[in-house]
C-alpha cells in the first residue's frame, strides 16, 4: 500500500476514535433531572444568574469544556497578578524551563557522551557513578535544589537538566561507540586528527542515536516540568493545573491537561523529523 493512502487511512481512523470518544464522553455526561437539580436552577433565576452559572456536581460535559476552550484561547496572555496569568504565559514559562534545562543538559551529555564512547578507560572508570545517579528520581532533587539555589524557577531548571542528561549521555556514548570501525581505521590511515575524526567522521554516524536520546530526554522532561511546577508553585503549566483544581475548576484542568499533551505530542513531532532529516542526509 502506496505511504499516502496509509496516511490518508490512518487519519480517518484516527478521526473515528476521536467522534467515537466524544459521542461516549457526551453521552456520559448528560444532565438528569433531580428535585436538587431543579433546586440549583430556581436559586440561580432567583439571584438573577443563568441556570449554566449554578454549578453541578459532576463530570463536564463537551458544552462546557467548549465554553471553557473558549474562553481560555480568546486572550491566552492575560495578566492579573501573580495567581492569575493565562495559559499561553503559563505554558511559555514551562517551555522556557525545558528548552534552558535540556539545553544545558546537551552541552554537558554530548561531549561526555563522546568521551565514553571513545575511552573504553573513561567509560568504566564513570560508569561506577552513572549507574548510581541515573536511577534517582529528578524530583528527588527538588528539596536540594531549593535549599541550595533558594529559586523556584531556577530549581525547576536544574530538575529538568537532571532528567534530560543521562538518556542522551547513554545514547551519545552507545552511537559513539557503534561507529564501524573500517571507517575509522580509514581515518587513522589518513591520519585525521581525533578532533577532526570527531566532527567529520564519528558525529555524521552517530548522529541518528544522539537525536533519539534527544528525543527521550524531551519527553522525559516535559512529564517532569508539571510535577516539578505543581510542587513549587508560581507559574508554568502545572502550577496552572493545581490552581485550577484548588479553584475547583475542573473544565480548565481537563483543558490544562489536553495543552500538555497538544505540546508534547509537537515537540516529539520536531525531534521526530529531526531524526528524519538526519538520517536521510546521512
Amino acid at each position: 500500500m502506496p505511504a499516502r493512502h496509509l496516511g490518508w487511512r490512518a487519519a480517518l481512523i484516527s478521526l473515528l476514535l476521536l467522534a467515537a470518544l466524544l459521542m461516549v464522553w457526551h453521552l456520559a455526561t448528560l444532565p438528569k433531572e433531580s428535585a436538587a437539580g431543579a433546586a440549583q436552577d430556581e436559586y440561580a433565576r432567583l439571584m438573577g444568574k443563568s441556570s449554566g452559572a449554578a454549578k453541578r456536581d459532576g463530570f463536564p460535559g463537551l458544552a462546557q469544556m467548549g465554553e471553557t476552550i473558549r474562553k481560555e484561547l480568546s486572550n491566552p496572555f492575560y495578566d492579573n497578578g501573580p495567581n492569575d496569568k493565562g495559559i499561553g504565559i503559563q505554558l511559555a514559562y514551562s517551555l522556557g524551563r525545558v528548552g534552558l534545562g535540556f539545553a544545558i543538559a546537551a552541552v554537558v551529555a554530548v561531549p561526555l557522551g563522546f568521551l565514553l564512547g571513545m575511552s573504553p578507560l573513561m567509560q568504566r572508570a564513570l560508569n561506577p557513578f552513572i549507574q548510581i545517579l541515573k536511577p534517582i528520581s529528578p524530583l528527588a532533587w527538588m528539596p536540594l535544589a531549593l535549599y541550595t539555589i533558594k529559586d523556584s524557577s531556577v530549581s525547576g531548571v536544574f530538575v529538568i537538566f537532571i532528567c534530560s542528561v543521562w538518556p542522551m549521555l547513554m545514547n551519545t556514548a552507545f552511537g559513539v561507540a557503534s561507529v564501524r570501525r573500517d571507517w575509522l581505521n580509514v581515518a587513522k590511515t589518513l591520519e585525521v586528527a581525533p578532533l577532526r575524526r570527531a566532527f567529520l567522521v564519528i558525529l555524521p554516524a552517530a548522529a541518528p542515536t544522539i537525536l533519539t536520546g534527544m528525543r527521550i530526554s524531551m519527553g522525559i522532561a516535559w512529564l517532569v516540568i508539571v510535577a516539578a511546577e505543581m510542587l513549587v508553585g508560581g507559574t508554568g503549566i502545572g502550577y496552572f493545573v493545581w490552581n485550577e483544581w484548588n479553584n475547583l475548576s475542573l473544565t480548565s484542568v481537563i483543558f490544562a491537561i489536553l495543552v500538555i499533551g497538544v505540546t508534547g505530542m509537537v515537540l516529539d513531532l520536531i525531534f521526530a523529523r529531526l531524526q528524519k532529516w538526519v538520517t536521510y542526509v546521512e
